[in-house]
């Protein structure tokens, strides 16, 4: 299995700019999809983004679209979240989970990271 550990979240103001990162240990971090998913207090988990095993195809959620980006290096075992323009909405709890497989469906992330605050200010 592979570990997950997310870092870099924070309070921000909006229109300001964060980047994720997680550190996988474990087996072979090119086997895996990588994707970041996000919780609201009060509200369901959310997909965010997610790359696939090459790196070359990446997949967002509209609400993202064009303000984040996720990139990986499988040289240095992480995957990142580049988070710009950022708004009170993007409010969350910010989990790196790893797939068996290139997905968009969140129910395919059989690992997860603890999770990173993510706070957005107006």
């Amino acid at each position: 299995q592979v570990q997950l550990v997310e870092s870099g979240g924070g309070l921000v103001q909006a229109g300001g700019s964060l980047r994720l990162s997680c550190a996988a240990s474990g087996r072979t971090f090119s086997w895996y999809g990588m994707g970041w998913i996000r919780q609201a207090p009060g509200k369901e988990r959310e997909f965010v983004a997610a790359i696939s095993r090459s790196g070359g195809n990446t997949a967002y959620a509209d609400s993202v679209k064009g303000r984040f980006t996720i990139s990986r290096d499988n040289g240095k075992n992480t995957v990142y979240l580049q988070m710009n323009s950022l708004k009170p909405e993007d409010t969350a709890v910010y989990y790196c989970a790893a797939a068996g497989t290139d997905s968009i469906n969140i129910d395919d992330y059989a690992y997860w990271g603890q999770g990173t605050q993510v706070t957005v200010s107006s």
